[in-house]
């Protein structure tokens, strides 16, 4: 009896020793810009003329990514106004993603912007917060 309490002991250790080696590997080391998708659909509507486009960035990694920066080359057009907060052209074809707050997995920034062709945001850098 003495010897299956210890066994059974033993066999919980090594399974609780693997639960935390495997959550141990999900830190800011395996985080990177590859993590955020970014997926442009049209709308269906035509704001200015020009056709609308709903913009999401998504982060698929289980840390926060934050000061995330954006290339929209080489400026962010659009016939209707873009959310600032959102999504911010800085300088340089650059812009900053979310007001610089960190992207969370479950919590997609979204914005629609108008244009005749949909520019290509390439997400370029950013600091995982875990």
């Amino acid at each position: 009896m003495a010897c299956t309490a210890k066994v059974t002991i033993i066999l919980f250790l090594c399974a609780a020793a693997q639960a935390y080696c495997h959550a141990a590997t999900d830190h800011p080391g395996t985080c990177n810009v590859s993590d955020i998708h970014v997926t442009e659909v049209p709308t269906g509507k035509v704001v200015g003329g020009q056709p609308e486009y709903r913009v999401t960035f998504d982060n698929q990694c289980s840390c926060p990514i934050a000061f995330i920066e954006v290339q929209c080359v080489p400026y962010l057009p659009s016939t209707e106004p873009v959310d600032q907060r959102k999504i911010r052209y800085v300088a340089s074809g650059m812009c900053v993603l979310n007001d610089k707050l960190p992207l969370s997995r479950g919590s997609p920034v979204t914005f629609n912007y108008a244009w005749k062709t949909p520019p290509s945001f390439n997400v370029t850098s950013g600091v995982p917060q875990c």
